[in-house]
């Protein structure tokens, strides 16, 4: 539909990032399905995100940014309009302030994970507990990241965002703003450029090691066994267990449909079995969704969010 707009886009704007056209979208996230996006770009600076989104506007395209891939489910149809993936935009920074501390400044395309190891390996604690988790820094802060007894908004400083006029604006929140698996950014028309995190003086070594304990933890869960999005349903206090305990109960673990399954060794993790599409996992969502319903009269609520042309 927008192929034919390339061509325009070729003569207005010149990068040195990746500007093509229908390029697959399996390999850009992490259950490893998803058909094609019409237009696919990677700017390498904020100079280049601006002239892309400039032009995109100009063409009525529309856009989806791209982190790290994780917690999306793209359709086997593909995306109609561009998508920028922000992979190249990964500077990360420390800024020292003598009145408010050390503050760990990250682009928003770099893999959160990878910023807590910088972090770790500068001797900065406060940002561990993110440690292997997939994603990107501009993810984390649009989902409000958490695990192990961290979340991304007790760090949280301010950040650097496109706003709806296309302008550069820094913005800061309060714990008010934030909830369980909530952000602001959700509410707000803007992209996420860069943002600060709060950081302290830590023992090098000894967050080395608890890192490592956490990847092996995640390890030991079954993340990295198989094509998956980690937890696929928020937890819900209100349910009085896990959301990976109520699928369990309901005698879901090892269910199949097609290539997808959930996942033997945890209730909550749904797997790209064997060449899934995309629309075999948002079916068994579905079913794991109405068969605990139908045991427990609790509707789970999916961490996972559809992106491109579903009916």
């Amino acid at each position: 539909m927008y192929v034919y707009k390339l061509v325009n886009l070729n003569r207005k704007i010149n990068i040195n990032g990746i500007l093509r056209e229908d390029e697959p979208l399996n390999t850009y996230n992490t259950f490893q399905t998803g058909g094609k996006a019409d237009i696919y770009a990677e700017p390498v600076n904020r100079k280049e995100l601006l002239h892309l989104l400039k032009a995109f506007r100009e063409e009525n395209i529309p856009w989806f940014i791209l982190g790290g891939g994780a917690n999306i489910l793209i359709s086997d149809r593909g995306f109609r309009g561009a998508v920028i993936n922000m992979k190249r935009l990964n500077r990360i920074a420390l800024d020292h302030n003598p009145c408010s501390g050390d503050t760990l400044i990250m682009e928003a395309g770099l893999g959160i994970s990878r910023g807590a190891e910088k972090a770790a390996s500068w001797g900065l604690e406060g940002i561990e507990f993110i440690y292997a988790m997939p994603g990107s820094v501009g993810g984390a802060l649009w989902m409000n990241a958490r695990c192990y007894g961290g979340e991304i908004s007790h760090i949280f400083c301010w950040a650097d965002i496109l706003n709806k006029k296309l302008e550069v604006e820094r913005i800061f929140f309060t714990e008010e703003d934030w909830a369980y698996k909530k952000s602001p950014f959700q509410d707000r028309d803007c992209v996420i450029l860069s943002a600060a995190f709060r950081v302290s003086k830590g023992n090098r070594v000894e967050l080395l090691k608890k890192m490592a304990q956490i990847r092996e933890d995640r390890a030991a869960k079954g993340h990295f066994r198989a094509p998956c999005a980690g937890s696929t349903f928020k937890n819900n206090r209100d349910f009085g267990a896990p959301s990976g305990v109520l699928i369990e109960r309901a005698g879901l673990k090892g269910t199949r449909l097609g290539g997808a399954a959930v996942s033997e060794w945890h209730g909550n993790i749904l797997i790209n079995e064997k060449d899934a599409s995309s629309a075999e996992i948002a079916e068994l969502i579905e079913l794991v969704q109405k068969t605990v319903l139908r045991e427990t009269g609790f509707l789970l609520e999916p961490e996972v969010l559809k992106i491109g042309e579903w009916d």
